[in-house]
């Protein structure tokens, strides 16, 4: 039987091209249920939900590797460099004072970039092969909508495909946002995606935002020997975050070397012949220009939408100014298109686009979709990190909600104490009337795991009694929250 079925299919009686055309007649003529077009977190995540929920997808990626933004020049090999770039400062600067005696510490940083890599690599591969098991069609190519059920593909070979879809969804993402005059060479004037290939550590590194990105990827440099200053068009850091919370985590930056030079406004900058750059700065209080040379200078003032290309504007989509409008189905107004992640509106984050993507292809297959808005969880994977969900103080403030406020510190919780490593607060805001959690905000070691918990009560409407009272386990960093929760729900903590 085998022998028989060898004989029919002789692979060497194959023609290839015909193969290649039928594969490219069948994206043409037979329809899909969902076309996606970007594979980032939110393209990726809808196409595979799509296929799970027995629909036929394709997601569409131009870039060549899927996981956009976030995995190839965002989150992922961001925080390779952030935690690798934390334990060479630490061997360097600390271990010693653990009693851990290290000598002639060095740095090799094509080494570190190669392990930056390799976790970019693994990881878009992984996701190629989640496509394959969930029957997602991956389509290489840069996508263009030509009509309510129509895309028109070209592909990395230069050619054009038409691909029928029921159903589109737009989840392109972002690009960074660029000052208008000073010209991105990704080599000396970088934004994050040139910041994360230096070949060498500069010896001074001027960062343009003083934004989560700017934070970032000042501290890897930082960490890693740069003298970093970072340069604010606003009065503080971190706009968005708790007010109080970004004062103290920028006192907290300072004392790690990181110098501040907040509002005020980058001018220019030049090349000058010796290899520097030139930076004039304007405060924005007397109007006063300084000029300083820095090696580097980092653009992160932000992201924008990314809808180059897409036929927007021919398909009459409609916009809400650079964002693509949608209702709270993520539906354009063009009922067959959809849109989610960073081109319609909210935070700009891999894991809010990766929810909408669940929800969007959830309404598509005719099942509720949900996404909370109000418990998305943000964090800064610094040293220490920041993470906060729910509401600030002058949120609330603004909004004339009476609250609580139940602060803890890890100076006082055992287990940050014995690893010598207390710096932070938790802080928890609670209705005055009812209890219930409205904010939570952490400055800490393994902030950005803590809240998964001020997230979870949030989620389910928890009061901070609920959690004051639930067991947490002894030692541990965790208990920091417990009895700020117990301060905020008038019990009082115990260790502080």
């Amino acid at each position: 039987m085998l022998r028989r079925c060898t004989r029919l299919i002789n692979p060497r009686a194959v023609n290839r091209n015909s193969l290649f055309n039928r594969h490219r007649r069948y994206f043409s003529s037979e329809q899909l249920d969902l076309a996606v077009i970007g594979g980032g977190p939110g393209g990726y995540a809808c196409a595979i939900k799509a296929a799970q929920l027995g629909l036929k997808s394709a997601c569409i990626e131009g870039r060549g590797t899927l996981g956009g933004t976030c995995l190839n020049v965002g989150c992922i090999p961001s925080k390779a460099l952030l935690h690798n770039s934390h334990l060479y400062h630490e061997a360097k600067h600390d271990f010693a004072k653990r009693g851990i005696i290290v000598e002639n510490v060095k740095l090799d940083l094509k080494a570190l970039m190669g392990i930056k890599s390799q976790s970019v690599d693994g990881l878009t591969k992984g996701i190629e092969g989640l496509f394959k098991k969930n029957k997602v069609q991956y389509i290489k190519g840069w996508g263009k909508i030509t009509g309510n059920n129509s895309i028109e593909v070209k592909t990395l070979d230069n050619k054009t495909e038409t691909i029928n879809a029921k159903n589109i969804v737009i989840a392109t993402g972002s690009d960074s946002a660029k000052i208008p005059g000073i010209d991105i060479d990704e080599k000396d004037i970088v934004t994050s995606t040139g910041a994360l290939e230096f070949d060498a550590v500069p010896e001074s590194l001027l960062v343009v935002g003083a934004g989560v990105i700017g934070l970032e990827m000042g501290s890897v440099w930082s960490r890693l020997g740069s003298k970093v200053t970072v340069v604010e068009f606003l009065d503080r850091i971190l706009p968005g975050v708790d007010k109080d919370y970004a004062t103290k985590f920028q006192k907290i930056l300072q004392k790690q070397g990181m110098a501040f030079q907040l509002n005020q406004g980058v001018k220019s900058v030049e090349k000058q012949s010796n290899g520097k750059l030139k930076v004039s700065i304007e405060n924005n209080a007397d109007k006063k220009i300084t000029a300083t040379e820095f090696d580097k200078v980092l653009i992160a003032i932000g992201r924008v939408p990314f809808t180059e290309g897409l036929g927007l504007d021919s398909m009459k989509i409609t916009m809400d100014r650079r964002q693509i409008a949608v209702n709270d189905h993520w539906q354009t107004n063009i009922p067959s298109i959809y849109a989610i992640g960073d081109c319609i509106r909210g935070a700009m984050l891999a894991h809010k686009a990766e929810e909408e993507g669940i929800a969007a292809a959830e309404v598509i297959a005719g099942k509720p979709g949900h996404v909370n808005y109000g418990a998305i969880p943000g964090v800064i994977y610094t040293y220490p990190e920041v993470a906060t969900v729910g509401k600030t103080e002058e949120e609330l403030k603004e909004e004339g909600v009476e609250y609580t406020k139940g602060e803890f510190p890890f100076l006082a919780n055992s287990r940050a104490r014995t690893n010598a490593d207390a710096d932070g607060f938790v802080k928890i805001l609670a209705d005055k009337k009812t209890d219930r959690m409205l904010g939570v905000h952490i400055i800490g070691p393994n902030a950005g795991e803590m809240i998964a918990e001020g997230v979870i009560a949030l989620e389910y409407g928890a009061s901070a009694e609920d959690i004051a009272r639930t067991c947490h386990a002894h030692p541990t960093l965790s208990e920091a929250f417990k009895e700020a929760c117990m301060n905020a729900c008038g019990m009082k903590a115990i260790h502080f």
